[in-house]
């Protein structure tokens, strides 16, 4: 991205970083159709438990899906508006007070969705066949 972007080009970064989101929901849904079909094999007690805490992270993952999503709708139907509008558009404020902290909220939900991707990929790669 520019040092400077403009309205459009961080307009269609808001429509790419929400389809990123929306794929992010579909993984989800997946692993939650996992846990639920592993409970139905497997009984033992710590897969009950690994599984009550995935599905807790996932639903917890989910919540905070949905509100960054929200706040990007919002910014980018903001943007929108500057550019249909012709308004002057001021990037240093809109990203002092807009941007910044959604990017920034972003990339923490990101590092712990890696993070509990991998966690969950060892707690699959440790279930015997």
């Amino acid at each position: 991205m520019p040092a400077k972007p403009s309205v459009m080009s961080l307009h269609l970064k808001y429509r790419l970083l929400i389809a990123e989101l929306n794929f992010d929901i579909i993984v989800l849904r997946i692993y939650g159709d996992y846990l639920t079909e592993l409970r139905t094999k497997r009984k033992e007690a710590e897969v009950k438990t690994k599984s009550d805490y995935f599905e807790k992270q996932f639903l917890g993952l989910r919540t905070e899906i949905d509100e960054i999503r929200h706040e990007m709708q919002l910014g980018k139907m903001k943007l929108g508006a500057f550019g249909r509008e012709a308004k002057p558009f001021d990037f240093k404020l809109y990203n002092k007070e807009n941007h910044s902290p959604l990017i920034k909220r972003l990339s923490a939900y990101k590092t712990g969705f890696k993070k509990l991707k991998q966690e969950f990929g060892e707690f699959e790669g440790q279930l015997p066949s």
